[in-house]
């Protein structure tokens, strides 16, 4: 399959944006990147409440089957994290770079 990355923007809960950071860096990260993903980088704009991030997957799978996976993985169950305690809101955009 190509490549497929996509660009992800949280607008996190008030007074939880560095335990989500951290949480996102500690636990989600690794388990990603384990699952064959690529993070293209990671940003935090404060003044928004906001975590920014690219993430990308380029395997025999499709980018959604493959997130998929690791949604159901045990892996991520014995997280114990509830995206819904931390973020307000998510939008998820599928892009492709232009140079």
């Amino acid at each position: 399959m190509p490549k497929t990355t996509q660009l992800r923007t949280y607008t996190v809960r008030d007074g939880l944006l560095d335990e989500w950071v951290e949480r996102w860096r500690e636990e989600i990260v690794p388990l990603r990147l384990e699952l064959g993903f690529t993070i293209g980088g990671a940003w935090v704009d404060r003044g928004r409440n906001q975590f920014v991030w690219l993430i990308s997957y380029e395997g025999p799978e499709t980018f959604a089957e493959r997130n998929a996976l690791y949604w159901s993985s045990p892996e991520r169950k014995a997280m114990g994290l509830d995206p819904d305690d931390y973020l307000v809101r998510t939008e998820d955009r599928t892009v492709e770079g232009a140079y």
